[in-house]
């Protein structure tokens, strides 16, 4: 298993650094535009291997894709982070461009790689990668709902005063401080409810905490998150390797599904080693799938800024 992180920065390095801890994947190949700034990210992590005892090879380097030929999953983290006071959706306009030809360039010489897209605004980056490169819609997945129901989680256990092991919940729509849709009446504590253990209220806190996950952790360390979107990132990346079927809300392309088409936008799938293999159909309430609507249309509305 090859796997190519493109972007050196905190969040391709933490995804790095995780896939090489989980041990399996035999190759990572970290690739960046800065001179020598892959070489010594990929360097500083082999030099934790014997530490932290995997045998994963990483590899730096810069601006050369052929380098990372026959990769199986190509992770895209390159485009510039948010900065406080700046909405994912601002970023479009830059990281568009970086994003479009770093797909078709890894496609040169992985034609069969699957994408996980991580750049942001990340449903509109997703979709663009659809729509730039033309290949099947299960080679491609965006990131951001992974991300957003493990800090809805930790929101879900701060409130319950409960370990985190003992929570489940899920995010879906989009990847954003407006669009993210946290799914509170099904979030459960071992099987029970939440809705046993929280009033209204508290839910309602929690929800709201967790759209602004992203936001308040930019506003604490002045440039988005690594930890957690590394994490993730490695999660899916280790269900596609190894099979697993996981279930994950990511960023996929709807041909229907949820009364939407045409648009990449974070509902439940399963990630095997073909990508997105199913996606999973919840029965949402009406209050949901209005929200659901809102969140597409917001979705589209920063699609139609694209230029494809």
């Amino acid at each position: 298993m090859k796997v190519t992180i493109v972007g050196a920065g905190a969040v391709g390095a933490s995804c790095a650094e995780y896939i090489a801890i989980k041990n399996f994947a035999s190759e990572v190949v970290i690739l960046d535009i800065k001179e020598g700034f892959a070489e010594g990210k990929a360097m500083d992590l082999m030099q934790t291997a014997s530490l932290n005892g995997f045998d994963t090879k990483i590899v730096g380097v810069t601006g050369d894709y052929s380098k990372t030929a026959n990769s199986n999953v190509c992770v895209i983290t390159s485009g510039i982070p948010r900065k406080p006071g700046m909405t994912r959706e601002e970023l479009i306009g830059i990281n568009a461009g970086i994003v479009k030809m770093v797909s078709t360039s890894l496609l040169e010489h992985s034609p069969n790689t699957i994408f996980i897209v991580v750049s942001n605004p990340m449903d509109t980056m997703a979709y663009l990668v659809h729509k730039s490169t033309g290949i099947a819609k299960h080679r491609i997945i965006g990131m951001g709902g992974a991300l957003d129901s493990a800090r809805f989680k930790y929101r879900l256990a701060e409130a319950l005063g409960a370990p985190i092991s003992d929570v489940d919940g899920m995010v879906i729509g989009g990847h954003s401080d407006t669009g993210m849709i946290p799914l509170t009446r099904m979030a459960t504590r071992n099987s029970v409810p939440v809705t046993e253990f929280l009033s209204k209220e508290r839910l309602e806190q929690v929800a709201a905490d967790t759209k602004v996950g992203g936001a308040t952790l930019t506003k604490l360390l002045g440039t988005s998150a690594w930890y957690a979107p590394g994490a993730a990132v490695s999660s899916m990346v280790q269900a596609i390797a190894c099979d697993q079927k996981k279930m994950f809300p990511v960023s996929t392309l709807l041909d229907n599904q949820y009364d939407l088409s045409d648009i990449s936008i974070g509902v439940p799938v399963i990630l095997g080693k073909n990508g997105i293999e199913k996606v999973v159909n919840l029965e949402l309430t009406e209050a949901e799938k209005a929200k659901m609507q809102e969140s597409a249309a917001a979705v589209k509305k920063t699609n139609g800024l694209l230029e494809v």
